[in-house]
């Protein structure tokens, strides 16, 4: 499984180590991934997730229900 966020989207990103004398190689900013569950009253049953940190905030704003629908309106889940 990738190491992407099922509900943002999020993933990866790609940048530079930079030492003190200015030389470059290439590194990645790995997300903060966690599997959590999520209790979901309308179906009555638990759901597993691997949510950032940021998804975590969203579904905490918005709730379970909307979030799980828009991470499945966009493919995602």
């Amino acid at each position: 499984m990738s190491r992407v966020c099922q509900i943002t989207g999020k993933k990866a990103m790609v940048g530079n180590h930079v030492s003190h004398s200015n030389h470059k190689t290439k590194r990645r900013f790995e997300i903060n991934l966690t599997k959590k569950r999520f209790y979901v009253p309308e179906e009555d049953k638990w759901v597993t997730l691997r949510v950032s940190t940021a998804g975590i905030k969203t579904i905490n704003k918005i709730g379970i229900t909307e979030a799980l629908k828009r991470a499945k309106a966009s493919g995602l889940v």
